[in-house]
């Protein structure tokens, strides 16, 4: 097991923790990892476009002129995709992105990105996190208190007056355990987990593990 330090909102070193390699120690997969950021994105698509082909343009219901004998090129309607005002050739249509993807290459896909953060010393764990009222400025000192900059904060349940401290703070976001997807695991450059959350994602994937091998077994 990897031990990373532990922090108070000081920038205090308190103590250490020790990070379960059966979700911060795996075998990192990229193409799994590749797969979830394609999905997340392409699900976040509105796929909202929209625009008109010849069929569905007002107008040019006449041939503009005669098909020979003036010297210019044939033309059959003014709404055809050459002219100025004309249809699209393959003009969008609205449509749905999303996919889906196995629930074992998801988790394979979050484990492989909490297992990049630990590899690269990016996981900052503090001994808690709780702030009496909303005030920004004291959520950016506790950040620069424990030197996390452009980073991913993920709590236990919903701390309130962090989440609103923080959403002011620039290349800053706050998520619940349940909440946190790949992308953002991927986007921001530090992860910073209060030990409540740690312990909750070790829970919740241990639990996966621990279903993943009963449904083998019964499978047999």
């Amino acid at each position: 097991m990897a031990d990373v330090k532990v922090y108070n909102m000081s920038g205090a070193e308190v103590g250490t923790i020790n990070l379960n390699d059966e979700i911060f120690g795996i075998d990192v997969n990229e193409h799994a990892m590749h797969l979830a950021v394609v999905q997340y994105l392409a699900n976040q698509r509105q796929g909202t476009q929209s625009a008109k082909t010849r069929a569905e343009v007002s107008g040019g219901g006449r041939k503009p002129w005669r098909q020979k004998g003036t010297g210019r090129a044939r033309q059959g309607s003014i709404r055809s995709p050459q002219w100025t005002g004309g249809g699209v050739v393959f003009a969008p249509k609205p449509r749905d992105y999303s996919f889906k993807l196995n629930k074992k290459l998801k988790r394979v896909a979050l484990k492989s990105a909490l297992t990049t953060k630990a590899v690269e010393n990016k996981i900052i764990v503090v001994d808690e996190l709780t702030l009496e009222t909303v005030k920004t400025k004291e959520m950016a000192k506790v950040l620069t208190n424990i030197n996390a900059g452009q980073a991913l904060i993920v709590m236990d349940g919903s701390n309130k007056n962090v989440m609103l401290s923080a959403r002011n703070i620039p290349e800053v976001k706050t998520a619940a355990v349940n909440t946190i997807n790949f992308y953002d695991l991927l986007k921001y450059n530090t992860l910073v987990m209060t030990k409540e959350a740690v312990a909750k994602i070790e829970e919740v994937y241990a639990l996966w593990q621990i279903l993943n091998i009963m449904t083998l077994y019964l499978n047999l």
